[in-house]
């Protein structure tokens, strides 16, 4: 009887190579969520360009003492300048309000050029959308954090409202108003700015932590926690000031802080929004709390069965988008110059309109804190797009409503896609 050949031994696989395929920078760069919203961004700005039309504009230039005026036609027909013995031949503004005029002042005389300027990219306009964003940006980068831990909250307008009274109160018993300056020597206008920045950031951790722990404890989820909230906040600000407004401060308050001007823009709340997104990008990017929080999104259970502190987490998240929204109420406060209960209204769905349209998927798990930010520009951009395009107002909410169910309906397709593969 013959044996059996004996078993060939397989080979093993041949070894891995050290240098394994990866993808370029600029490859990671655009297939990033980032990446095409700042996409979106620019279109959005382009396509505002063109359609937006023009507004009148000019410059003024203060002439030499030794200027020659020669005025043709009385001015009708233009006029020329004769400075240091050159002569030069100005045009009067047309029917389109092109062209040049002098006016004068005393003794001095001012050259005025009449031009035609793009109504959205007027430097007002710009500053205008990048600041209005930043208020909802602050406060999206916290909500992108409860979102992706599988939350909401829809509370985060009526803690601003009632962070900004608080805020108000506390400036008006400090500095007085402009209406009732405050007797005495007021403290220092920097440290009027810590207290009310401190003041208004633990008003916000306070409703928030009272969020986080009415949510844990009671195990109710944060929509019905957080609703109940909105009303509640809103409701002991307006008590608290009798549907009043609180101001206006004095301008040394507020140009030294919200409106402080630098190069002749006033770079301040841009300036917070962006180091906001940057901490918070890095929170959820690069810390053991930030991966716990994806982790909870992703799957709650096997989040507490791998040792996280589930309820903690859920608190922690809370407060911090309190405190953005106290945050986001004092730069207010400060570029403003007053506050009130009607603050932030219908601010709620402003910022979960940033979180989702910045890439934050309501069913928890994913979100960008730079996405947040990018994603309050998007949201301004809409609201300034119904406002360069002459549409009727009223239309704002349902615009952006949609801008929530495209965002939802965009992620949940990739979804299905990716499951797909």
């Amino acid at each position: 009887m013959s044996s059996l050949p004996a078993p060939s031994t397989p080979s093993p696989p041949p070894p891995r190579s050290p240098l394994r395929p990866t993808r370029s920078f600029w490859r990671r760069v655009v297939v990033a969520q980032e990446f095409g919203l700042v996409v979106v961004i620019a279109v959005m700005m382009l396509a505002l360009w063109a359609f937006s039309g023009t507004k009148p504009a000019f410059t003024a230039k203060t002439l030499p003492s030794n200027t020659v005026v020669e005025e043709r036609d009385g001015g009708a027909g233009g006029f020329s300048l004769t400075i240091d013995g050159v002569k030069t031949d100005y045009q009067a503004p047309n029917d389109e309000g092109v062209g040049f005029t002098l006016r004068r002042n005393g003794d001095e005389v001012i050259l005025r050029e009449m031009f035609r300027a793009s109504r959205f990219l007027s430097k007002d306009n710009i500053m205008s959308v990048l600041t209005t964003a930043s208020f909802i940006a602050i406060m999206a980068v916290g909500m992108t954090g409860i979102i992706v831990m599988g939350g909401i909250d829809l509370s985060v307008g009526s803690i601003y409202a009632l962070a900004a009274v608080i805020g108000a109160m506390v400036l008006e018993t400090f500095l007085g108003t402009m209406n009732a300056p405050m007797a005495g020597a007021p403290p220092s206008t920097a440290l009027a700015i810590l207290i009310t920045v401190g003041v208004c950031s633990a008003v916000g951790a306070a409703c928030g932590l009272i969020n986080g722990v009415a949510t844990v404890g009671l195990k109710v989820h944060p929509f019905i926690i957080t609703l109940g909230g909105m009303a509640v906040y809103r409701g002991i600000a307006f008590v608290s000031t009798k549907g009043q407004t609180i101001g206006p401060f004095p301008e040394s308050y507020t140009k030294s802080f919200g409106k402080a001007e630098f190069w002749d823009i006033t770079p301040v709340p841009m300036l917070i929004m962006v180091v906001v997104g940057l901490v918070g990008a890095f929170v959820l990017t690069r810390t053991v709390f930030g991966r716990q929080t994806f982790a909870i999104g992703g799957n709650e259970t096997a989040a507490k069965y791998a040792g996280i502190a589930v309820g903690k987490v859920k608190v922690w998240l809370f407060v911090i988008c309190g405190a953005l929204a106290g945050l986001s109420a004092a730069v207010a406060l400060g570029y403003f110059g007053a506050g009130g209960s009607d603050s932030g209204k219908g601010y709620e769905l402003n910022v979960i309109a940033a979180a989702v349209v910045g890439g934050a998927s309501l069913s928890g798990g994913r979100g960008s804190a730079i996405g947040a930010v990018l994603g309050a520009i998007i949201i301004q951009l809409i609201d300034n797009s119904i406002l360069m395009l002459n549409v009727d107002q009223n239309y704002k909410e349902i615009v952006i409503g949609l801008a929530i169910v495209l965002a939802v309906v965009v992620d949940q397709t990739k979804q299905r896609l990716g499951s797909r593969r």
